[in-house]
């Protein structure tokens, strides 16, 4: 499941120094959204790339908010013709219950204006003020692409109701205020809201609850150590660093390898040694024909990388998360071939270059390749499965 950041800037969180700074704060976090005011779409594009979400108004789009000077009036007034990615109804209706209910929804203004055709994506803004409203949105759901609902106090919100009810046709959006309370919806029932939406105006609070997203998408992986059978030197081959965006702790490296069902840890180049100066964004790889684990799950082979393509980094508890490829280096050195024998018995194999920089983790710690002997025990991801142009598949692949 991919999960999802929205924050929320319409003119109810204040004026537009006030909503703007939301807005700054998101896009530097890396939220995926952003949910205002029609008016405010134009100045959102200006400030820079993010999905816009903006909540429906019928008739004049100036403003009537006696705390904003005329010169602004004017300004958004200008800006109104912009079109967001998604419209969200709710807001000033039914949804925020500024309009009752109707006692049956096939007369709900709301429900009406989510069934008109359009191109951009609907949504439905649902506050949770009891049991006709959990009702409410279960039955917006089935018309809005996204449905946000929203609860007075978090204790109570009916979400496992509602995640247990509403179905994949629609993107369920939580309302909350921290990084906690989004932690607790993207858990919830083991499935999760696929969304949230924060109400906060802390950048601080705004960049931990994308935190909180990245880390409720990250797997993590069971690692195993296998026997060192045979540490060979096997001449030149063509050899890749992976430069990354990104720096890299002294416990994390990348998983590669010469089969796909057997792929090395191999660490950053975090430490200093006598040679060189550490470079913790770098990761040594191997040569180009080996396969290195992607996020989602799939492999590339280390010749395919380029800049901009991303790549897993994993620390030796089998944490995971993203990394950014900067630069790739693809130079002719010598190389090891270095056998292993899984706990199960299988061979796999990985060529690394012959340097005393390239450290693997053993039982016994952070290892040079140099320094490797057969019985000692390296740490690896196995995966008794074939590749075909990466994807895992159900078929018979010998790899030797």
């Amino acid at each position: 499941m991919t999960r999802s950041v929205w924050i929320k800037a319409d003119d109810d969180v204040g004026d537009w120094d006030d909503r703007r700074a939301r807005i700054t704060a998101a896009l530097e976090a890396g939220a995926d959204w952003v949910l205002v005011d029609e008016r405010d779409v134009e100045r959102v594009r200006e400030l820079g790339d993010i999905n816009v979400a903006a909540f429906r108004t019928d008739g004049d789009l100036t403003l009537v908010d006696d705390a904003e000077d005329e010169s602004e009036t004017e300004d958004a007034g200008s800006h109104a013709d912009a079109d967001p990615d998604a419209v969200v109804v709710g807001k000033d209706g039914e949804g925020d219950a500024t309009i009752d209910l109707p006692e049956d929804f096939s007369g709900s203004a709301d429900l009406s204006t989510l069934r008109r055709d359009g191109d951009q994506e609907r949504g439905a803004y649902v506050r949770i003020l009891g049991k006709e409203y959990e009702r409410f949105a279960e039955t917006a759901a089935d018309e809005a692409d996204h449905t946000i609902v929203v609860g007075e106090d978090w204790t109570i919100i009916p979400l496992e109701n509602l995640i247990a009810r509403i179905g994949e046709e629609t993107d369920l959006v939580a309302g909350v205020t921290s990084a906690e309370e989004a932690k607790t919806a993207f858990e919830t029932l083991e499935i999760g809201a696929d969304s949230v939406l924060l109400d906060s105006d802390d950048p601080d609070e705004i960049r931990r609850t994308v935190e909180v997203r990245d880390e409720a998408e990250r797997e993590t992986l069971e690692l195993e150590y296998a026997e060192v059978l045979d540490v060979e030197r096997v001449g030149s081959a063509d050899r890749v660093c992976v430069d990354t965006g990104n720096l890299l702790e002294h416990d994390e490296g990348m998983l590669v390898g010469s089969m796909a069902r057997g792929l090395v840890f191999v660490h950053a180049e975090t430490a200093d040694s006598p040679y060189v100066a550490s470079r913790p964004f770098r990761v040594n790889a191997g040569a180009v024909h080996a396969y290195v684990r992607t996020p989602d799950g799939g492999t590339k082979y280390l010749s395919e990388l380029q800049s901009g393509d991303e790549v897993q980094v994993v620390d030796t508890d089998g944490h995971t998360r993203e990394a950014i490829v900067g630069r790739v280096k693809i130079e002719q050195r010598p190389m090891f071939r270095i056998a292993l024998e899984t706990g199960d018995g299988d061979r796999v194999e990985t060529l690394l270059q012959n340097a005393e920089t390239i450290k693997v983790p053993t039982r016994e710690g952070r290892t040079a390749v140099t320094d490797l002997e057969a019985g000692d025990e390296l740490l690896l991801y196995y995966e008794d499965t074939a590749r075909h142009f990466g994807e895992a598949v159900e078929e018979s692949i010998i790899e030797k």
